[in-house]
């Protein structure tokens, strides 16, 4: 398996056998929509390009059976295309993978119209995977597709997770007798771990002892005043990031968090 990731943390996982990836140019997805390159090096048109020509390269030497796509149909602007028809050409099956909840359905359907995602699910991809249960939601619902493309799709259910061997950092054995607060990738949760430690700065001695994760993804100006009001706190302890979070999801006394899926999937395992 052959994992192309624009994250600057993915070397941070730890992978089995056969399992490796690629690094490419990270983007990044503001509030207003808009997208900007990780780095400050070259504008998003630039790094656009260097993304799509090093997955394509990649994607046709790998010469994948299967390749899954995750959440954006033609990938960030455009950028998979090119990928996908090559791949189609030499018979490689290819899947869109979603999340259940995507957008409200109004909303979705005019993101796709412009992004020009319909003729794609129509005539590229063999299979949509969406995790989740069409008895809860169903993200593709009010688009308009076609029966072929409803044929097409399949509902896996939410995707369990198991715990990885390895134990989480030094400094978070304790975290059963402790509240886990966490931001997920953390790029929009800053007022979530500004809530929790606002709680404990007002009462610490009322509460249990937090274990506060506000994620990668977060401003670095924001974490780093997030850690000096953690420090000040006797029963708060902050962890900038924590690959093996299904340690501490099993085994804390309760969850604080942004309801995202993956931590949602997290908590239900």
């Amino acid at each position: 398996m052959l994992i192309v990731s624009g994250s600057p943390i993915i070397g941070s996982f730890d992978f089995k056998a056969r399992v490796d990836f690629v690094r490419v140019p990270g983007i990044i997805k503001l509030r207003n929509g808009d997208y900007v390159p990780l780095s400050a090096h070259g504008s998003i048109q630039e790094t656009t390009s260097l993304r799509s020509s090093l997955i394509t390269e990649a994607a046709v030497a790998f010469a994948p059976d299967v390749f899954i796509v995750d959440k954006e149909p033609l990938g960030l602007r455009g950028e998979l295309e090119g990928t996908l028809e090559a791949l189609k050409t030499r018979g490689t099956r290819l899947v869109l993978g979603v999340r259940d909840v995507l957008d409200e359905p109004q909303a979705l359907a005019q993101e796709w119209a412009r992004k020009r995602v319909v003729p794609a699910l129509e005539n590229l991809y063999d299979d949509i995977w969406i995790y989740g249960l069409k008895a809860i939601y169903d993200p593709l619902q009010g688009l308009g597709l076609s029966p072929s493309v409803a044929a097409r799709t399949t509902f896996t259910g939410y995707l369990k997770r198991t715990r990885p061997a390895a134990m989480p950092a030094a400094g978070a054995e304790d975290v059963g007798e402790r509240v886990l607060v966490t931001a997920g990738g953390g790029g929009d949760g800053e007022l979530l771990i500004d809530w929790a430690i606002r709680a404990y700065e007002h009462d610490h001695r009322s509460l249990p002892p937090a274990l506060v994760v506000p994620g990668p993804f977060m401003r670095a100006e924001a974490r780093a005043a997030f850690e000096q009001r953690s420090a000040a706190v006797p029963s708060v302890q902050m962890l900038t990031f924590e690959p093996r979070m299904e340690h501490l999801l099993a085994g804390c006394l309760g969850v604080v968090s942004m309801g995202g899926y993956n931590t949602f999937c997290e908590i239900l395992s």
